[in-house]
């Protein structure tokens, strides 16, 4: 936000620096948190220690020579405008600008930026996220929300903070899941098909439990039972060798029920306003992995062992050259000749690099596959492509309910639309009485609206490795660390503008001046506001969105205690009125900025 100060201050430390000879360090500034004024400083701690290791200088102790040098540039800088004064402290250079001026700046710059405001300049690398990714012929749970909502996010953050960045969806689509709902549906519900695009995905998750209570072996079953549960098991092992052969009618068959889930897919994303650039599916990396395999033999990464009956093989650990076990030794193909998971991972990743020119490739993946993927990422190491350094697996941990575990094969799972369902229900029965003046569509919308925040956001505000116990009645608390609480931020800043009616009007405010003495509740939020550029920065380069979620947050409460405790339009003096009606209105766009960053839509009233 004040790089034009940073940077000249920056090219004077350097210009003598150079002229004296010292080993500067690069310099890493941080704003200094309002003490009575703002600022930013950096350190001279990594150029005393260059200075000590070349044997230079008075041979001082590092913090001694870190503070001499921080004395000395700081004599040299002079004065800078906007710039109230620069102190020398401790080995540090603080640098402080005038209150007014900041707090000015903070308030002009975001509204100048608008949508924009904290965006990062443009980078050279180019970003894939591999997310919502759900396997086929089952429905939608709260599970995969998770999943879907951490990489838009991501996807989100990475690409507001500068990168080129590629959406893509790897859905399962085959394996003996798939081919036990196909099962079933052809040898007992053939030609059946409910209405609906939400009601056929539900349904084959309803074949998928029943199957497995058909194909599943019980303590106290019958002969007769048993017999016919080992006839199921030989039909159900029969149509997957005939998918795999090839076979015209169950392909087709496959073909038909995937389409049912991934239309149901399409509609949740549309929902959560997700918009894929890339579908690759796992049927179609099966054949390619194959040759893969072979190469990697050729080059001497995999060793053969089918000649003596084994499988194809990587001893990762033995071709990396470690000594202690890491990544183990991994089967990539079966001795019948199938494929596995991390098979068609590899052809995956060979797409993404070759194809797509990907730099970096992030996979949101549940916490399970850890090694898995690491597994993987050492294999493309080992096949020479130098993005593997840069592949990062985000997991995440799972979304259990109050009353236990989910489980796909017993049907004990919480479909993602009865929750946005329930959710919007119990939001309009809040608000009949409060929104009586709102249209009963608007009302619907501004459900859907907070309904869907208070589910994404309760998926965010937990650290992505934990795991989440869902619990809807809090998800859809006013109060504390939940989605309406930050949107009712956006819709109380709204209500102000909209009651001085320069809502949609900024330029009928006049610049602001904010040189007189500003409340703690208004320091506290153009702190806040002030940091929002470098937490897109930071959330984007740690690959976190809880960093986004916690600011949101911190934010809103913010406002909060501003809207509560500092009048605006009934502030007397005319000056002051209008430096705060620009500081909502600030406030307004970085909370919008925020809530769209964290896929949470932003509504003017509630």
């Amino acid at each position: 936000m004040f790089q034009k100060e940073q940077q000249l201050i920056e090219d004077k430390i350097k210009e003598y620096c150079k002229g004296n000879d010292i080993a500067l360090a690069e310099l890493k500034w941080q704003p200094i948190p309002f003490s009575g004024e703002w600022g930013f400083a950096t350190s001279f701690f990594q150029t005393a220690a260059n200075e000590a290791k070349l044997g230079k200088g008075n041979k001082l102790p590092v913090p001694q020579k870190a503070q001499e040098i921080a004395e000395q540039v700081k004599g040299q800088i002079g004065s800078v405008a906007g710039i109230s004064h620069i102190e020398a402290v401790k080995g540090y250079l603080n640098v402080y600008f005038k209150t007014s001026e900041y707090a000015h700046r903070v308030v002009e710059e975001v509204l100048a930026g608008g949508v924009e405001f904290g965006r990062g300049a443009p980078k050279a690398e180019t970003v894939m996220v591999e997310y919502a990714q759900p396997n086929t012929h089952h429905s939608f749970h709260i599970g995969h929300a998770r999943n879907t909502i951490l990489g838009e996010v991501l996807a989100r953050l990475v690409e507001f903070a500068g990168y080129k960045t590629i959406r893509a969806s790897y859905p399962g689509d085959l394996g003996l899941g798939v081919i036990t709902v196909m099962w079933i549906y052809d040898k007992f519900y053939k030609g059946q098909e409910p209405a609906g695009v939400h009601e056929r995905g539900q349904w084959l998750l309803k074949l998928y439990v029943e199957a497995n209570q058909l194909l599943e072996k019980k303590e106290d079953e019958t002969p007769e039972q048993t017999a016919q549960r080992e006839t199921y098991e030989a039909e159900r092992r029969e149509m997957y060798r005939k998918w795999d052969s090839g076979d015209e009618y169950v392909r087709e068959l496959w073909r038909v029920t995937r389409e049912w889930s991934l239309e149901e897919l399409r509609e949740v994303l549309h929902m959560l306003d997700v918009k894929m650039d890339v579908w690759f599916y796992e049927s179609e990396v099966d054949e390619p992995s194959k040759a893969i395999v072979e190469e990697l033999i050729a080059r001497n990464i995999a060793d053969d062992e089918r000649p003596t009956g084994g499988a194809v093989i990587v001893k990762i650990d033995e071709k990396l050259g470690l000594t202690k076990e890491k990544y183990r030794t991994n089967v990539i193909l079966r001795r019948d000749g199938t494929t596995l998971y991390l098979t068609k991972d590899l052809a995956l990743a060979k797409v993404k690099f070759e194809q797509y020119h990907v730099n970096r490739s992030i996979y949101v993946v549940d916490v399970r596959q850890s090694l898995h993927l690491q597994q993987a990422f050492a294999i493309l190491k080992l096949w020479g492509f130098p993005q593997a350094e840069k592949c990062y697996h985000l997991g995440y941990g799972f979304v259990s309910l109050p009353e236990g575990a989910m489980s796909s094969r017993k049907g004990r799972v919480v479909l993602f639309k009865e929750v946005f369902d329930e959710a919007v229900k119990r939001v309009l029965s809040v608000n009949a009485e409060k929104s009586v003046e709102i249209a009963a569509e608007e009302r619907e919308k501004i459900a859907s609206q907070i309904g869907l925040g208070a589910l994404v956001y309760s998926m965010l505000s937990v650290d992505n490795n934990k795991d989440i116990v869902f619990n809807i009645e809090e998800a859809l608390s006013f109060d504390g660390r939940t989605g309406p609480y930050i949107q009712n931020a956006h819709v109380r800043a709204n209500s102000i503008l909209r009651k001085s009616q320069v809502e949609s009007q900024k330029s009928d405010l006049r610049p602001s001046t904010f040189d007189y003495e500003l409340t703690k509740q208004e320091i506290e939020l153009i702190e806040q506001m002030s940091q929002f550029p470098q937490k897109v920065q930071q959330a984007a380069e740690e690959y976190r969105p809880l960093v986004m979620a916690m600011y949101a947050y911190d934010l809103a409460n913010a406002f909060h205690s501003f809207y509560h405790a500092v009048p605006v339009l009934q502030s007397e003096d005319e000056k002051v009125k209008n430096a705060r009606l620009r500081l909502v209105a600030a406030a307004k766009q970085v909370v919008a900025n925020s809530l769209r960053l964290l896929d949470i839509q932003a509504p003017d009233v509630m």
